[in-house]
């Protein structure tokens, strides 16, 4: 049973059957957002989900960038990312039509950021997140 639907901006449903949530910056110990952590940050989690996932292809949705303060440290201008850190692996029904529907589907893990804790859902979801190109970027395997 998948954890919720999310309706893409080209009509297609997907489901989400496993997802992870972090804190974006939970592990910083030290210094401050820049440019150069949060780009660490967005490809350390892009690797992970390439490790977790491995059968099924991997979407990075890029993520906003904030610049709260127009102050800059010894590692350039403040620069937030948002506070959630998100990796989903999502099915649907197959891409390619000339597959049976009974024995196909089709899957892409995502990595996404966003602002609160909250489950991705119907059309509510990120309008980044339902913006995904499914049949460009998911992959059809047999069950």
């Amino acid at each position: 049973m998948p954890l919720s639907h999310v309706f893409l901006s080209s009509g297609r449903s997907i489901e989400l059957t496993e997802l992870r949530m972090s804190s974006t910056y939970g592990d910083m110990l030290e210094g401050y957002p820049c440019k150069r952590i949060n780009d660490m940050k967005v490809s350390g989690r892009r690797r992970e989900a390439e490790r977790v996932f491995s059968a099924v292809p991997v979407h990075l949705v890029p993520p906003t960038r904030q610049y709260p303060d127009g102050s800059a440290g010894p590692f350039g201008p403040v620069e937030v990312l948002p506070s959630v850190t998100c990796i989903g692996l999502f099915h649907s029904t197959a891409i390619a039509p000339e597959l049976d529907p009974v024995l196909h589907r089709s899957a892409l893990a995502v990595v996404w950021f966003q602002p609160v804790p909250d489950v991705p859902s119907g059309e509510d979801a990120d309008p980044a997140l339902r913006g995904i190109h499914w049949e460009e970027l998911a992959q059809d395997y047999e069950l």
